[in-house]
């Protein structure tokens, strides 16, 4: 058995992110601010998750996505969903060719590295189950072909708010899918300031050539499985996870009628890979319980369901996420 070194660990990680800062500083160039959530979508990306981005039209979503996909020279896609959307202007479809006389697979926008699928709960269920099966599994069936869809492979995608008309709910099931869902707020005053200066101009923005290839994040997210995770800090997580199940176990037997269902298996393995990507952000070959911090909310605000009590009460999961972090004990 091989001698666990974490001084090595860390050392091979610190190597493995240099590139984190140039990146940073590339997507900077376009977009004002908006630091944490440029972060997030990186997190994303590093533990190979795909993100929910939920936000008012005009915050710059399409363009962080667009910048980061330039800013590591991989393909970009956005899709716009609508409500008469098929599967096949998705995925893609078999044509058949005259000339000799057998049918061609025609490869759809999800052919791509980077996709923006934006307002999902527009298309109908079919077309989001379409989404979803591709995000899972990572591979597409066309007729009677399997195609593997390239890495690195993130989907974000955009909600509309439910009351708006016109609108299919993503099923819980499938919304637990997305490793995070995110929450894109307004600039403030000095970042629109800024935005004013830098964009307010009739020419489009001029993208750098990228300098970051592909390889490198691929390697990146191999690096992340070797990011060491203490006992205390798993413990930590599963404490987290399992007070959405049971709350009265951890002394918040006042949350047990406002949870209607808790966080799955699955949000545990996202908080685990999620802490491990913030770590190697930041260079580190650990995590710690901030990292979990950092990225809780994000994971777990789309996976507990709420009671009608707390609905009623206008209680949010945003409220009761806090409630944990301000009860479950750091390590």
């Amino acid at each position: 058995m091989e001698k666990f070194s974490l001084s090595e660990i860390n050392d091979r990680i610190a190597k493995d992110s240099k590139f984190i800062p140039s990146l940073r500083d590339s997507i900077a160039e376009v977009i004002v601010g908006q630091h944490e959530l440029i972060d997030k979508i990186l997190i994303g990306m590093l533990a190979n998750g795909h993100l929910l981005l939920e936000g008012v039209p005009g915050l710059a979503k399409t363009l962080t996505v667009s910048t980061l996909a330039n800013s590591i020279n991989t393909s970009f896609q956005r899709i716009q969903f609508t409500p008469d959307m098929l599967p096949a202007d998705l995925i893609g479809t078999l044509i058949f060719n005259q000339k000799t006389s057998g049918f061609e697979t025609k490869k759809g926008p999800i052919f791509s590295n980077i996709i923006l699928a934006d307002e999902i709960n527009r298309a109908p269920s079919k077309v989001q189950s379409a989404l979803l099966e591709a995000m899972q599994e990572r591979q597409v069936t066309i007729g009677e072909s399997t195609y593997k869809l390239a890495a690195p492979f993130l989907v974000l995608a955009t909600q509309n708010p439910i009351e708006q008309e016109g609108t299919y709910i993503l099923p819980e099931a499938q919304v637990d899918r997305f490793m995070m869902k995110l929450k894109v707020d307004y600039p403030n005053k000095d970042e629109e300031r800024q935005i004013l200066r830098s964009s307010a101009r009739t020419e489009p923005l001029k993208f750098k050539k990228s300098k970051i290839k592909v390889s490198v994040i691929t390697k990146a997210q191999k690096s992340i499985n070797d990011i060491y995770v203490d006992e205390k800090v798993e413990e930590y997580i599963l404490n987290l996870v399992f007070s959405t199940r049971n709350p009265s176990d951890y002394d918040l037997e006042d949350l047990s009628h406002l949870i209607e269902n808790g966080a799955s298996p699955r949000a545990s393995i996202s908080l685990i890979l999620a802490s491990k990507a913030r770590a190697f952000l930041e260079g580190r070959g650990y995590i710690t319980p901030e990292d979990v911090r950092f990225i809780g909310k994000d994971v777990l605000r789309h996976r507990i369901i709420l009671s009608y009590e707390a609905e009623a009460e206008e209680i949010s999961s945003e409220d009761i996420i806090q409630r944990l972090f301000d009860s479950i004990e750091i390590p």
